[in-house]
């Protein structure tokens, strides 16, 4: 047990979920404050971030922040406030997204620009201004981690017509590989985690249509990801065992890239 705690424990550390209340946030934000980490969640639904801290208040440490990663001014004000709060941050997951689906034709730019500000531009500049934080806590044998959720959709084209989702996803996947390349003399890995079909709030109407078992038809698994899947991958990049990997992504996707 001493060895399996040492290998894959995160007790202790400081950890930033971004989306960090709903859907896959909420499951690795319920993990990680279970194995005994001390976390801070924000989302622009500050309200959904207290009832998730709330509920978790009898297993450990969660504290509920309010930002919004795709604002300028309100991540600013964010990321000063967090600096202030947290001068060493041992693990950064960048969880928070945003998807839009539309025709070509119809596609629009207010929706394009909306999903780029957050999924790429807005969680670049939250990694740029937390590098202090995450510098202050990264040494070479236990590096600070930078780990974004990514999207199957970024390795595998799918039929439907989310254009800047799969694009945006796309360019996360090689901006944490760029980063990666960057910041591994500086003691920062980083890593993704690229999610198959996981019912999580964007899935939903998808299910609904399609029903479950089309939807796992073609995954060798047969099922959809689930929170301890999720959890699992994000716990494993953040604990000792996971220390000597960068510029990874992990298809957490039950085997569904095998046959694409």
């Amino acid at each position: 047990m001493d060895l399996l705690n040492e290998l894959f424990g995160v007790a202790g550390k400081t950890v930033l979920i971004t989306g960090g209340a709903k859907g896959i946030g909420a499951a690795i934000t319920t993990a990680f404050v279970k194995c005994g980490a001390k976390v801070y969640i924000c989302s622009r639904d500050l309200a959904a971030c207290e009832a998730l801290a709330a509920e978790l208040a009898p297993f450990g440490e969660c504290t509920p922040l309010a930002c919004d990663i795709a604002s300028d001014e309100d991540r600013r004000r964010f990321t000063t406030d967090f600096l202030a709060r947290v001068p060493q941050l041992d693990v950064l997951i960048n969880n928070a997204g945003a998807l839009w689906a539309a025709p070509l034709a119809e596609y629009p730019e207010s929706g394009w620009d909306k999903v780029y500000d957050l999924n790429v531009r807005g969680t670049f500049f939250l990694i740029r201004d937390l590098m202090p934080s995450l510098e202050a806590a990264g040494t070479a044998e236990d590096p600070a981690r930078i780990i974004n959720v990514g999207s199957i959709n970024a390795l595998y084209l799918p039929a439907h017509e989310t254009y800047a989702y799969t694009s945006s996803k796309a360019a996360l996947h090689h901006l944490t590989k760029h980063l990666a390349s960057q910041l591994a003399r500086r003691h920062v890995v980083a890593n993704v985690i690229a999610p198959g079909q996981f019912p999580s709030k964007m899935l939903q109407g998808t299910i609904a249509r399609k029903g479950l078992e089309a939807m796992t038809a073609n995954i060798p698994l047969g099922r959809l990801t689930n929170e301890s899947d999720m959890a699992g991958a994000a716990l494993y990049l953040a604990s000792k065992a996971g220390s000597y990997l960068t510029a990874v992504e992990i298809p957490v996707d039950g085997g569904y890239g095998m046959i694409k």
